[in-house]
């Protein structure tokens, strides 16, 4: 669905029709869902997290400037609602579960058709392995195709920082990469 179909979409919701706001979950579910994915490692607490940012879509569609492109707004609700969620989860962790938090655990998504392929599974657990100052970028930059000064604009903080961050994130995930080490052989074995 393009973005100028979708508008008429949004009015309709704006106007109370509900059959839009289905229209419009179906058509951002994918990629809201394979972003909260690859931000949240807790696969226990992506089904809370994405009824709350639907919630919270909602709530604010009043809100919505329709000059801005509806994506980017989303993606705004996206990242706040993480962000509440980590404020949270901070908070429980200092309280009430340190130890429990404090142990790796590997996760599997395999209850969902767009992370059924291996592919996507070991991207994951590479991805997760990143900082979430890090993995914030990546997921932005590469998943969302948002350019860095985008990135900075959504996240409120300066454009050379995000610009680091990526630099660093890049830099990791060549480190932690399975195939980094076959194409470092490689090269060696060209020269």
């Amino acid at each position: 669905m393009q973005e100028i179909e979708l508008q008429r979409w949004i009015e309709r919701l704006r106007e109370g029709d509900q059959s839009a706001f289905k229209v419009i979950y179906e058509w951002t579910f994918p990629e809201i869902y394979r972003s909260v994915v690859f931000l949240i490692p807790d696969k226990q607490e992506i089904e809370d997290l994405m009824n709350e940012i639907y919630f919270q879509l909602w709530m604010s569609i009043p809100n919505y400037d329709s000059r801005r492109p509806f994506r980017f707004w989303l993606h705004g609700i996206v990242l706040k609602q993480i962000q509440k969620w980590r404020t949270q989860r901070w908070r429980r962790f200092r309280i009430f579960e340190k130890k429990r938090l404090l142990e790796v655990e590997e996760h599997l998504f395999s209850d969902r058709p767009v992370l059924a392929a291996e592919t996507h599974q070991e991207m994951i657990s590479i991805v997760h392995q990143l900082s979430y100052k890090l993995r914030i970028v990546i997921i932005l930059r590469y998943f969302h195709d948002y350019a860095l000064d985008e990135i900075a604009e959504l996240l409120d903080i300066p454009l050379g920082t995000v610009k680091s961050r990526h630099h660093s994130a890049l830099g990791k995930l060549r480190e932690l990469s399975p195939h980094f080490e076959q194409e470092k052989e490689q090269k060696l074995y060209v020269h």
